[in-house]
């Protein structure tokens, strides 16, 4: 009868288990010095080797002719334990033998000497299982136990284990086996079956099994069942995994917004049969690659899960900020958890493809943290400097910043003290009507002129938003040029982007005719806000809403 990979080929000493070699060398030591604990405690995830170290160590204390520690694996006493004809050394669930009764019944057998052996051992595999009642009937034997016997339990979660059961065991933790200790062994098992296994699907399987030599036994004993060479392909297609390239593909479009793009690879995936949840884990996998990457460029590599080489990862970096990837994370862990609630996945992982595109879809803290984060990015990066320009006076720093009008001419000033004991109800401060001429003034409406051109190219984009409330930005026309005082150093970065200082240029010659030079500065503290600012304006500005004419 066939016997599955990974029970054909489970470790038989202590030198086969691999990637454990900091507890088979104690043990072995132990073993071959004498100096034997009566109760061990092995903890670790699963397929990791904690019952077959368990099971070696039973052959090795009651070997007849160890050798270095290692069990001979021929004797009398090392054959019968591995066929189980020894009863001396019994294997326990306790998933299933967890209550009191079975742990009673245990330790009134464990009192009698062995018949065959030298010790008695009792491997209770999945220890945490057991009732309260169940670890308390357990913990007199395991304090004080005869000379002839010894414990051996193993956990998957160790913080379930009462500590009073903790403090009389030796513990030993299995770590999670390496990716490239993982493809080693297939390759070895893979040629000693006569399987044709490459090194890319080696290495696939390996990533697969995450640290579990078992899982990726069973892997690959699934893809040769057919007889084929084990390949990349041929993994992916038996495993129903999509391609690194489309995935790849699929990331290069959510980094780029294009959230059609992605969905149209996604249904190709969809229809070539591949699972929806193995996507979102391949997207999950290459954007933490992605973020180790951008949080340790050099010392991240060897962080890497491998679902993408280098080169790949340092292209797709490119498009991604670390906030975007830690939002683009949380999505998709959201999409992953949602998957198992059923409705239609192929649905839940389109959402999901829409919300990495286009971050603005996700109200999440991390989603707009991200979307702060590019901004930031685009401003520290991509803004150049403001232009040159010569310093304003004293006066002209501290002069009201609300839309500012040019000077008015000394017979306007007049009337200007005449109407200053009137107070203007609240409005939007309007420049004042003056005429273009010689000394390069703006026409009437100019502000509101050069917007409406200014937001036939400005309108995608925040620039145009900055622009135009007075809140962040206030205008003045000072010697034939056109000043602008921003609110702050982020709204001065953002309008002097060259497409933004281009369009705003290119409005004001629409308007006025002439080509108006341009300067954008950072007003201080001291300055007011618009509409603080000259009460002529904003009674001209109210009587142009009344269609009331004021000499």
């Amino acid at each position: 009868m066939y016997q599955a990979l990974y029970r054909k080929w489970r470790p038989r000493t202590f030198g086969d288990v691999t990637g454990q070699a900091h507890i088979t060398d104690t043990l072995r030591r132990q073993v071959e010095t004498g100096r034997l604990s009566h109760a061990y405690l092995f903890a670790g995830t699963r397929g990791t080797g904690k019952t077959t170290a368990a099971k070696v160590l039973a052959r090795a204390v009651n070997c007849l002719e160890p050798k270095n520690g290692e069990p001979c694996n021929q004797c009398a006493a090392c054959l019968g334990i591995e066929n189980g004809s020894i009863l001396d050394v019994l294997e326990l669930d306790a998933a299933s033998n967890n209550g009191v009764d079975h742990v009673r019944a245990l330790r009134d057998e464990a009192i009698y000497s062995p018949a065959a052996v030298k010790k008695r051992v009792y491997i209770v595999d999945e220890v945490h299982m057991l009732s309260t009642a169940a670890f308390n009937a357990l913990l007199k034997i395991l304090e004080e136990p005869p000379a002839h016997l010894m414990f051996i339990l193993a956990t998957t979660e160790l913080h379930k284990v009462p500590a009073t059961i903790l403090s009389r065991c030796q513990r030993f933790f299995f770590k999670r086996i390496l990716p490239e200790d993982i493809a080693a062994r297939l390759r070895y098992v893979a040629q000693q079956e006569q399987i044709g296994l490459s090194e890319d699907g080696a290495g696939l399987l390996s990533r697969l099994a995450d640290g579990s030599m078992r899982d990726a036994l069973s892997l690959l004993d699934q893809c040769a069942a057919s007889g084929a060479a084990v390949d990349l392909n041929r993994v992916r297609e038996v495993l129903g995994l999509a391609g690194s390239e489309d995935i790849v593909q699929m990331v290069e479009a959510i980094g780029r917004g294009e959230g059609l793009q992605a969905i149209e690879i996604l249904a190709g995936l969809y229809a070539a049969g591949k699972s929806m949840e193995s996507v979102l884990d391949e997207i999950s996998d290459l954007l933490r690659d992605l973020l180790m990457m951008l949080t340790a460029p050099k010392g991240g590599i060897p962080l890497l899960s491998g679902a993408g080489d280098v080169s790949t990862l340092r292209k797709l970096g490119a498009l991604f900020t670390r906030e975007r990837l830690i939002q683009a994370l949380s999505v998709v862990q959201g999409a992953q958890g949602t998957l198992s609630f059923g409705g239609s996945q192929r649905t839940c992982v389109e959402l999901c493809l829409l919300r990495l595109s286009d971050p603005t879809l996700d109200n999440s803290v991390t989603g707009l943290a991200a979307r702060v984060e590019a901004l930031e990015e685009r401003l520290i990066n991509g803004a150049p400097p403001a232009p040159a320009a010569p310093e304003i006076s004293e006066s002209a720093r501290r002069a009201p910043e609300a839309p500012i009008k040019a000077k008015a001419p000394p017979e306007q000033q007049e009337k200007k003290k005449q109407a200053a004991s009137v107070e203007p109800p609240a409005a939007e401060p309007s420049p004042a009507k003056e005429k273009p001429g010689e000394t390069g003034n703006p026409p009437p409406g100019f502000w509101e002129s050069l917007l409406r051109e200014a937001k036939k190219t400005l309108d995608v984009g925040p620039h145009y938003t900055y622009l135009s409330s007075p809140e962040l930005t206030a205008w003045r026309w000072e010697e034939g040029r056109l000043l602008l005082l921003t609110d702050s150093a982020l709204t001065k970065n953002l309008l002097s982007q060259p497409a933004a200082f281009d369009a705003i240029r290119t409005a004001a010659k629409r308007v006025t005719g002439f080509d108006v030079p341009l300067v954008i500065r950072e007003r201080g503290q001291d300055t007011p806000k618009n509409g603080d600012g000259d009460k002529f304006n904003n009674l001209l500005a109210v009587s142009r809403q009344l269609d009331i004419t004021i000499e």
